[in-house]
This record gives C-alpha cells, sequence and structure tokens, in this order.
C-alpha cells in the first residue's frame, strides 16, 4: 500500500512539473519575440533598420524582435487598432510627437519616466525630451530629431545666373521667373500638398516664416487670423504663377523625392532622407553632386526669425499592456543610443548633443558626405523648427487642417474660408 501511494507520489509530482511548465512556470523554451512597427519613409531606409534588428538580435539571444514597416499615413490607425487587443500585437512602435498626447491619455504608452537615466538626460538634447514628455512624464524615448529642409539643385540654379539660393519666399519667386523664362524647368518648386500630413507640415513652416502661429496662449487655433490666411494665399498664387508644380496638390514626400531627382525642379522642401538618395545614390537619382542644402526662407518683414521650419521629430515607445515591457525597453534603448544613432547617421542625425560636440562632434561631420553636409544644416534649422500643438485631438485636427488646405489650393473655397472652417472644427474639439 506504501509503495502504491508512493508511486501515486511521484506520478503527481511528474504531471504538475509537465504543467507548470506548460503555463509558464519553467525557463522559457526560447527568446521572448517583440514585435515592432515603425514607417518605411524618412529616418533610416529599410535596409538599415533591418541590419539594427540583426545586430541586437544577434547580441541579445534571449530576446528576438520581429519588425513590420508601413507608410506614415497608415502608421497611427495601424497603433490604435493593435492597441484594442490584449496582449496588444506590438510590443514597441513609432511615434509621431504629436500623437504622444492622445496615446498617453487613452493609456496606450508605458511611463517609462524611471527608466530614464540620468546620462540619457545630460547627453540628450533638452528640446528632445518635449517630443515624448506629456505632463512631466516620459512615454518614450526620442529617435528622430528632424525637421524639414530646403533643398536646392545648386547647377541649374547657376545656370539661371545666381550664385546663392533665396532667404525670403519673395526672393525665390524672383529666381523661379527668371528660371522659367530661361527654360531650365517648367515649375521650379515641387512640395507635398496632398490632403495629408505632408501638406501641414509644409504649410507650417510658411506659417511662421509670415510671423503666424497654430495656437494663442490659451490653446485656441489662430492659424485663421491675417499671417495664417496669407500663408495659404501665397501657396495658391504660387500654383497659379507657374512657381509650383501644380501636381503638388496630389504629391507626397518621395514624390517630391523623385520629381527633383529627375532634375525637375531647382528648389524642394523636405525632410533630412532625401539629401543621400538625390545627391549620392546614382541609381536614385539624376542630379548626383548637384544637392545643397539651406535654410528655408520667410517672408520679407514678417518674422524677426532668420528661417523657419517644422519640428517633424518622432519617438519609439512601448506598449502599455506589452506582455514583455523590459524586453521591449531593451531593444529602444539600443536602437536609440548612441553608438547605434552616430554609425547610421547618414539619414538621420543623432539625439544625442554630445555626438555635436568636440571631437565627437569632429567625428560625425566627417563621417560620410551625408553628414557633412547635413550636421552644419540641421545646427542651422533646428532652433527655428516650429512643433504642431500637442493636444490629445490633433488627428483630428490636422485632418480639418488637410481639408482646409486641399480645399484653398484646389480653389473649391477661398483661403479664408478654409481656414474658418478649420478653426472651427478645432474649437469644438477643444470643448
Amino acid at each position: 500500500m506504501k509503495t502504491k501511494s508512493r508511486f501515486m507520489m511521484i506520478v503527481l509530482v511528474f504531471v504538475l512539473g509537465i504543467s507548470l511548465v506548460s503555463c509558464g512556470g519553467g525557463q522559457p523554451a526560447g527568446p521572448v519575440t517583440i514585435k515592432v512597427l515603425t514607417m518605411q519613409q524618412a529616418g533610416p531606409t529599410v535596409e538599415e533598420m533591418d541590419a539594427i534588428v540583426a545586430e541586437f538580435n544577434e547580441g541579445s539571444p534571449d530576446v528576438k524582435v520581429e519588425i513590420e514597416y508601413v507608410t506614415y499615413d497608415a502608421l497611427h490607425d495601424k497603433i490604435t487598432t493593435a492597441m484594442a487587443s490584449s496582449p496588444p500585437a506590438y510590443d514597441v512602435f513609432l511615434m509621431d510627437d504629436v500623437w504622444y498626447a492622445e496615446m498617453a491619455k487613452a493609456g496606450y504608452v508605458s511611463d517609462v519616466t524611471s527608466k530614464i537615466t540620468q546620462d540619457m538626460r545630460d547627453k540628450v538634447f533638452t528640446s528632445a525630451w518635449d517630443i515624448t514628455s506629456v505632463g512631466g512624464k516620459v512615454y518614450g524615448m526620442p529617435w528622430l530629431l528632424d525637421t524639414k529642409y530646403f533643398f536646392y539643385n545648386d547647377k541649374l540654379l547657376e545656370e539661371a545666373g545666381f550664385s546663392e539660393p533665396p532667404t525670403t519666399w519673395e526672393e525665390l519667386v524672383e529666381q523661379a521667373k527668371v528660371i522659367k523664362e530661361k527654360g531650365i524647368v517648367e515649375y521650379p518648386l515641387v512640395a507635398s500638398w496632398a490632403q495629408a500630413e505632408a501638406a501641414v507640415a509644409d504649410w507650417v513652416a510658411l506659417l511662421y516664416g509670415m510671423g503666424g502661429q497654430m495656437v494663442d496662449d490659451q490653446g485656441q487655433p489662430a492659424f485663421n487670423n491675417a499671417a495664417g490666411v496669407a500663408s495659404v494665399e501665397w501657396m495658391v498664387k504660387s500654383i497659379d504663377d507657374g512657381i509650383t508644380n501644380p501636381a503638388s496638390v496630389s504629391y507626397l514626400e518621395e514624390d517630391v523625392r523623385n520629381v527633383f531627382s529627375q532634375g525637375s525642379a531647382v528648389f524642394a522642401l523636405n525632410w533630412n532622407y532625401m539629401y543621400d538618395l538625390a545627391n549620392n545614390n546614382a541609381e536614385e537619382s539624376q542630379i548626383t553632386g548637384q544637392v545643397k542644402v539651406a535654410p528655408i526662407p520667410v517672408f520679407a518683414g514678417k518674422t524677426s526669425d532668420p528661417t523657419t521650419s517644422i519640428n517633424g521629430s518622432m519617438g519609439f515607445s512601448v506598449a502599455a499592456k506589452s506582455s514583455n515591457v523590459d524586453a521591449a525597453w531593451k531593444y529602444v534603448v539600443y536602437l536609440t543610443s548612441e553608438d547605434v544613432q552616430n554609425r547610421y547617421s547618414a539619414h538621420m542625425l543623432p539625439i544625442w548633443q554630445s555626438s555635436f560636440e568636440g571631437e565627437s562632434g569632429k567625428a560625425l561631420a566627417s563621417l560620410n558626405q551625408v553628414t557633412t553636409a547635413m550636421v552644419p544644416a540641421f545646427l542651422e534649422q533646428f532652433p527655428y523648427a516650429y512643433v504642431r500643438p500637442k493636444v490629445p485631438y490633433y488627428v483630428e485636427g490636422s485632418k480639418a487642417l488637410q481639408l482646409a488646405l486641399q480645399e484653398a489650393l484646389t480653389k473649391q473655397k477661398s483661403p479664408k474660408e478654409a481656414m474658418d472652417a478649420a478653426a472651427a472644427t478645432w474649437v469644438e474639439l477643444n470643448k
């Protein structure tokens, strides 16, 4: 009887042990899988991001990262849809700075304030923490410190008889008229003015260059005042006068890059990533060696700023309901580390101020043709890059602005009517 009881006890312990392992009570059978969602445009190329993932996976056998790419315009909705499940479909995702207020309020992103080391705070640009912070709490690591830049084709500009790019939009119009008269290109300026966030980004640079602003001190829309309307009127007139390519009303950033890279435009606004592809990549561009970068023009006498742009920065965050928050954060820290950002700086400059200082700064600036050109451009442009309002309703508010710009550019409404309608929507959203 005792032998039978002892045998039954052994069997019970064995079965219990198997149950514990199958329920996760034992050691995991393999590495933790972290699913990452990011975008396939701007910043590092897909090939570069894949290389970073491969490096991380090799050096962290306990964590396996799987990465997925979507367009910027699909990114926001993909994140919010994924957050509906528990655990969510993604552990880590890329976020535009204007989404953080919404995502934090919804409880989608992990509060990582306690994980930010003093070294991170000391060495990362102070302004970079504004990207991922809401209400004094940090919800991710800054990753992409980007602003729109003014690109120009130096060879074509010289053919038109100009040795320097314009510093004001009025000067650009004068140069553009000469360029057209000489038959160098039909439309000197190409822009991303489709009904998308890309149009808002270009317009913000023009708005602040006109001395305007998006919201007032009380957070109410101010973009429909005289300066705001004038900035849109200029966009419309530039198309009417043949300065801006009329197809710009349907273009996104990649369309701008393609047109500019074909030598069909002399001027363009775009993000950092375009420089290398347009100037150094003969497979992507017909104008290699001809591309230069200058501060974005402003409107004469309208602002004391020498240049104005938009802060298009982004950050990587961990899903609040991820089953593997620590492992996910480990990848985010690696991806945004100074070493990785310095090595992959050809299409995105580091968030680390220490990368630009002293011997590190000299090394970064001379790392390759891209950083030689873009480091000085970044340091000159970024201090005058304006942020879009960080409000929980920004996505809906932006859609109203995108519609307003499209209606004005396509003559469905006057610029004043269009911007007044967008402002009314913002007032309702803010209630």
